[in-house]
C-alpha cells in the first residue's frame, strides 16, 4: 500500500528566521559587544580627531583652527621642546619594553619543566602580574629611594654611594621602565605558557629524532608553534609601552624638569592639568599616539596574515 504525497500547500511555510537562524544568531550574540565597541571605541576615535581641529577649554565654546595644533606639536617637536621629549621617551620605552617577550619566554620554557616546587616558582613569576600598577610604582619608589632604598643600601655593601635613580634626568626613564618591565614579563610568561601547553609533541619527537636539540629545537620546533603567542605578546606590549601613564604618574608626576613624560601623560598634562585645559591640543597629541600604535599594529597583522597565506 502507498500513501499519497502531500499536496506541496500543506506543507507550512518555514518562516524567515527558520530559514536564516544559523546566519543571523552568531551576529546577534555579538550584537551587544559591537555596539559597545562602537560606542566606547570607535566613536571616540573620530571624536577625538575633530576635537584636535578646534582650541577648546572644556567649558566655553570651541573655535576651529584646522590643523593648528598639529602645527604647534611639529614646532615643539624641532624646537626639541616637551612635545620631543615625550616622542623620544615613548620610544625608548618601546624598545625597551620589547625586553618582556624573551625573558617571558625563558621564564615560561623553564617553568614548563618538571621540577621540585615547580607550583612555588609559578606563583611567585606570576604574583607581579596580579598586582596594580599602583602598587608596582610604590614599591619601585620605595627600592630607588636614596635615602632608605634597598639598591642604595645594597650598592652602600660594595662601597658606591647613593644614587638617585628618578631624580636624575637621565636615568629616571630607565628606572620607571624597569618597574614595567616586572610586571609585563609576567604578562608574557602566562602567553608564553598557554603557547606551550598547546605544542604538538609529535614534533618534538621528530625534531629529537633528527638530532634536533637546545637551541635548535627551540628555534626549528618550538618557536614557530609559539607564534600566535607572540603575535599578542607584541601587540600587548607594544600596545603597553606606548600608553604607559600610571608609573609615570605614580613614581615621578613626568619629573624631573618633564624628562620622564610620555605622550600619554603630557596629553593629560596639557588637557586637564597645568597647561590651561587645552583640550584640543591634548587630542592631537592623542591622534599622533594612536597613529603610532596603528602602525605597528597594522604591521603585525599584515605579518600575520602574510604568514597564514603561507
Amino acid at each position: 500500500m502507498t500513501t499519497a504525497a502531500l499536496p506541496n500547500n500543506s506543507i507550512p511555510d518555514r518562516s524567515f528566521w527558520q530559514r536564516n537562524q544559523q546566519t543571523w544568531a552568531p551576529w546577534l550574540f555579538l550584537a551587544p559587544a559591537i555596539l559597545f565597541f562602537a560606542f566606547y571605541v570607535i566613536f571616540p576615535v573620530f571624536q577625538s580627531f575633530n576635537l584636535s581641529l578646534y582650541e577648546w577649554d572644556g567649558l566655553g565654546e570651541a573655535e576651529y583652527i584646522g590643523l593648528r595644533n598639529y602645527e604647534d606639536l611639529y614646532y615643539e617637536f624641532i624646537d626639541r621642546d616637551a612635545f620631543y621629549t615625550s616622542l623620544k621617551n615613548n620610544i625608548i620605552w618601546l624598545v625597551m619594553y620589547l625586553l618582556a617577550i624573551p625573558a617571558g619566554l625563558f621564564i615560561a620554557l623553564f617553568l614548563n619543566q618538571t621540577v621540585t616546587g615547580i607550583r612555588l616558582y609559578k606563583s611567585l613569576f606570576f604574583f607581579p602580574f596580579v598586582i596594580s600598577q599602583v602598587v608596582v610604582g610604590l614599591v619601585f619608589t620605595w627600592f630607588y629611594d636614596p635615602a632608605f632604598g634597598i639598591l642604595n643600601v645594597v650598592l652602600g655593601w660594595v662601597g658606591l654611594g647613593p644614587v638617585n635613580i628618578l631624580g636624575n634626568e637621565y636615568t629616571v626613564t630607565y628606572g620607571i621602565i624597569l618597574a614595567g618591565l616586572w610586571p609585563q614579563t609576567a604578562y608574557c610568561m602566562i602567553l608564553y605558557l598557554t603557547g606551550l601547553n598547546a605544542v604538538n609533541p609529535e614534533q618534538i619527537e621528530a625534531g629529537r629524532l633528527d638530532g634536533a636539540k637546545g637551541w635548535r629545537m627551540l628555534w626549528h620546533v618550538v618557536l614557530p608553534q609559539l607564534k600566535p603567542a607572540t603575535f599578542i605578546a607584541f601587540v600587548v606590549t607594544i600596545i603597553g609601552a606606548l600608553r604607559s601613564f600610571d608609573l609615570i604618574s605614580i613614581m615621578t608626576g613626568g619629573g624631573p624638569f618633564g624628562s620622564s613624560r610620555v605622550l600619554a601623560y603630557y596629553m593629560f598634562e596639557v588637557a586637564l592639568s597645568e597647561y590651561g585645559f587645552r583640550m584640543g591640543y591634548g587630542a592631537a597629541i592623542a591622534v599622533v599616539l594612536f597613529a603610532i600604535m596603528m602602525v605597528f599594529i597594522c604591521y603585525f597583522l599584515w605579518s600575520m596574515y602574510r604568514e597564514e597565506r603561507r
